[in-house]
């Protein structure tokens, strides 16, 4: 038996439930994974309250890390024993063991930890597609990252600032503009608190931004668009406020000929090369210390309702991991 968590329908943390599960054989191309360490990312809050519609009844979870317990015919991507990592696939990461195809499986280095792992993974592919392939910073880029002292702010500034940018971070609170500085943000604004389009002309020289990686979404957006220079690049990755008004495109030109996109991971990930370059990517950023994991906060499995309150409320340091 392994144990999961599944929720019967959309609501707050208490709709989640443990349950107990039989233990199946893989088919063909899957393997069973004996999982470790299970990575709570925001996605899963918003399927859980209904803001993103899943199926119901459903399990949930996108990311983990553990061992291949058992492989399925036609597998030979990983054996038996790998420890591996994961993203996206199936939902049902939330559980002690489970099946899973095993292309997506990315086998780890000895020197990353299961827990490592999962802190890191899918917020780390997030944080890569959108440095080298939403808007590819380099050395001189002004970079705006709001939710810097996040999981995912804490990840994309501190590679930002290794790839030569300037990062200037957003917050919602004074306690959390500490460690947005440790993750590599040169200036912290605290939103509510500081003019932000005025502030970040002020720490540019009036340039302003090259770009803004906003997740806030509705209460944000209109600031984030006069925080940009002349044809500088709106990237909204999130709606944790609500989703943003509708955009005239005559509102892009009279701001200095904006650019807007709203990328979303899963169209940078599913083709399978395109995912395994970006993973490798990823865990080479982690043992070269450009990107660091370790700043996750635990959980067991079994108090995944206390970790959903955590990252829903604000009061998680950094990634939230479930452990197993």
């Amino acid at each position: 038996m392994t144990i999961a968590i599944r929720l019967q329908e959309a609501g707050p943390p208490s709709v989640l439930h443990i349950v107990d599960v039989e233990c199946t054989r893989p088919g063909p191309g899957e393997v069973w994974l004996e999982q470790e360490a299970i990575g709570v990312n925001y996605l899963d809050i918003t399927q859980r309250n209904g803001a993103v519609k899943i199926p119901m009844p459903n399990g949930i979870g996108l990311e983990a890390a553990g061992r291949v317990g058992e492989v399925g015919p036609d597998v030979t991507h990983v054996k038996v024993g790998d420890r591996v990592v994961y993203a996206l696939g199936p939902l049902g990461a939330y559980a002690s063991g489970r099946i899973y195809p095993a292309d997506r499986l990315v086998r780890l280095p000895d020197a990353i930890s299961s827990e490592d792992a999962a802190a890191i993974f899918f917020k780390g592919l997030t944080a890569q597609y959108l440095l080298k392939s939403t808007y590819p910073v380099q050395a001189g880029t002004v970079v705006l990252a709001y939710g810097a002292a996040g999981g995912v702010g804490q990840i994309l500034a501190a590679w930002a600032r290794h790839l030569g940018a300037t990062v200037i971070g957003v917050v919602s609170k004074e306690a959390s503009v500490e460690r947005a500085r440790a993750a590599g943000c040169s200036e912290v604004l605290i939103w509510g608190k500081n003019d932000l389009p005025a502030e970040v002309a002020r720490l540019t020289d009036g340039r302003k931004a090259d770009v803004v990686y906003d997740g806030i979404g509705k209460l944000t957006f209109d600031t984030s668009l006069d925080c940009l220079r002349i044809r500088g690049t709106m990237v909204s990755i999130g709606a944790s406020s609500g989703t943003p008004d509708p955009v005239s495109v005559a509102t892009l030109n009279g701001r200095g000929s904006l650019f807007l996109t709203r990328p979303g991971l899963a169209h940078h990930i599913t083709e399978i090369a395109e995912y395994r370059q970006r993973a490798r990517d990823i865990l080479d950023a982690v043992e070269q210390g450009i990107i660091d994991p370790s700043s996750g906060q635990l959980f067991p499995l079994v108090e995944v309702i206390k970790a959903h309150e955590a990252l829903e409320d604000g009061t998680a340091r950094g990634a939230v991991v479930l452990t197993v």
